[in-house]
C-alpha cells in the first residue's frame, strides 16, 4: 500500500528527491559587431549556472550612453540569438545593468567580464549589481578587441593574416603610423590571437559529432569574414535543407585573392572561432580547398553544396570551383534575404568615420577625418 505521497509504507523506500533550482546566468550588453570575443565571453557566463539569459541594448540605449552602433538591433539581436552558449534574448533592456530586469527574468545573477563598463553619467554600468552581491566576472578573451578589428578595417594592411607571407612591404607604413607615446595603436596592430586545440575544443562543445545515418549533409564554403547577421540568416536557410552543417573557411590567401584589399578582415583562426560559436554549424573545415572536388563531397558525404548570391569567383585557371557539385546536381543557390556583406560593414565603419567627433570630449577629444586617439575603446562614437 502506497502513501499519499508515493513512498512505500514502512519507510524502507528513499525518500523523493526534490528537483533542484536551475541557476539562471544574466549578461548584458551592445554586442555590436560580434566576434569570437564576445562569444567567449557567452561561454564563460553559461558555465557558471544552467540557463543564460543575455540582454541587448537597443540602438537609442546605446547611441545615448556611448554613441550609435554599427549594426543595428536587428542584426544585434539575430546574432545574440544564434550563439549556441545563449539560451534567451532579452531585447531593449538599460545600458545600466538593473536588479528589476534581472528579476524579471529570473536571473540569480549577472556575470561580465573584467573590465569596467561606464554608462553616459561616468558611474560603473554594474555599480548596483556588485553592491547587491549579484556580479560574477569572467576573464576577457585576450589578442581580439572590437577596435583592433575597426582598425583593419580602416587601415589597408594584411598584417593580421595569419602567415608571415607579404608582410614586409608594410612595415615601414606600420612603423611610422605607431609611433606614438605608447608606441603602439589598436589601430594598426596586428592579431595578438593565440590559436590552441584547447580553445577549438572549447568552442566545439559537447555537441561535436560525426553525421549520423540518416543525416542530410550540407557544405557551405566561403570566407565568412566578420561573422556577422547576414552569415547567420545564411545558415539558417542551410538548416531547413538538411541538419548537419558544414562550413568550410578558405585561407586567408585564398580569400585574399579573389576579394584583394586587406581582406580577409579576420584572419583564419579567428575566423575559425566565429563560425563554431554559431548554434546551426555541425562542423567546420579549416583552410577548405576553393576547388569542391569529387573526393571532397565523397569524403564528407555531402548531399547539398550551398552557396548565397554573392559572387563566385573563378579559380586561378578560370574552372569553375562548384563543376563537380553541379555535374551531381546537388548544388543550390539560396536566397537568404539578407543584404548585409563585410563590405556593407566596412562602408558603414568609413560613414562613422566622416562624422562628428566623439561628444565625451574629456576621452575622445579629436577632430574630424583623422584617425581616432588609440586611447579611445568606443565601438559605435564617429570620428
Amino acid at each position: 500500500m502506497s502513501a499519499p505521497n508515493g513512498s512505500t509504507e514502512g519507510g524502507d523506500g528513499p525518500p523523493p528527491q526534490k528537483k533542484q533550482k536551475q541557476v539562471r546566468v544574466w549578461v548584458d550588453g551592445c554586442f555590436d559587431m560580434v566576434h569570437f570575443g564576445h562569444a567567449n565571453a557567452l561561454r564563460q557566463a553559461k558555465l557558471m549556472g544552467d540557463v543564460l539569459v543575455a540582454g541587448v541594448h537597443s540602438d537609442a540605449e546605446i547611441k545615448r550612453n556611448k554613441g550609435p552602433p554599427v549594426m543595428n538591433e536587428k542584426e544585434r539581436y539575430k546574432m545574440v540569438r544564434a550563439i549556441k552558449w545563449v539560451d534567451e534574448v532579452v531585447e531593449d533592456v538599460p545600458y545600466t545593468t538593473s536588479l528589476e530586469v534581472m528579476e524579471k527574468y529570473n536571473c540569480d545573477f549577472c556575470a561580465h567580464g573584467d573590465d569596467i563598463t561606464i554608462n553616459v553619467d561616468g558611474v560603473d554600468a554594474y555599480a548596483a549589481v556588485k553592491a547587491a552581491g549579484k556580479y560574477k566576472e569572467y576573464k576577457r578573451t585576450q589578442g581580439v578587441s572590437t577596435t583592433d578589428l575597426v582598425g583593419r578595417m580602416l587601415l589597408m594592411t594584411k598584417q593580421h593574416l595569419s602567415t608571415n607571407d607579404e608582410k614586409s612591404a608594410e612595415s615601414t607604413q606600420l612603423s611610422k603610423i605607431t609611433q606614438g607615446s605608447e608606441l603602439h595603436s589598436p589601430y594598426t596592430g596586428s592579431s595578438q590571437f593565440l590559436a590552441s586545440s584547447k580553445r577549438l575544443i572549447e568552442f566545439m562543445g559537447t555537441d561535436s559529432r560525426e553525421p549520423a545515418p540518416g543525416d542530410t549533409v550540407v557544405y557551405v564554403a566561403g570566407a565568412f569574414d566578420l561573422f556577422h547577421a547576414g552569415h547567420v540568416v545564411l545558415l539558417e536557410k542551410c538548416r531547413e535543407i538538411g541538419n548537419f552543417i558544414i562550413v568550410g573557411l578558405h585561407s586567408d590567401w585564398e580569400v585574399n585573392r579573389y576579394k584583394g584589399k586587406n581582406y580577409p578582415i579576420m584572419n583564419v583562426q579567428e575566423r575559425v572561432l566565429s563560425v563554431l560559436a554559431c548554434k546551426y554549424v555541425s562542423d567546420v573545415i579549416i583552410g577548405a580547398p576553393y576547388t569542391v572536388t569529387e573526393s571532397m563531397l565523397d569524403n564528407l558525404k555531402v548531399d547539398y553544396v550551398l552557396h548565397g548570391q554573392t559572387p563566385v569567383y573563378p579559380n586561378k585557371d578560370g574552372s569553375d570551383p562548384y563543376e563537380a557539385p553541379k555535374t551531381r546536381g546537388i548544388y543550390r543557390t539560396i536566397e537568404s534575404g539578407s543584404a548585409l556583406t563585410t563590405d556593407v560593414i566596412l562602408q558603414r565603419i568609413y560613414e562613422h568615420r566622416q562624422g562628428s567627433y566623439c561628444t565625451v570630449e574629456q576621452t575622445h577629444n579629436y577632430k574630424n577625418n583623422a584617425l581616432p586617439d588609440p586611447r579611445c575603446v568606443c565601438l559605435g562614437h564617429t570620428f
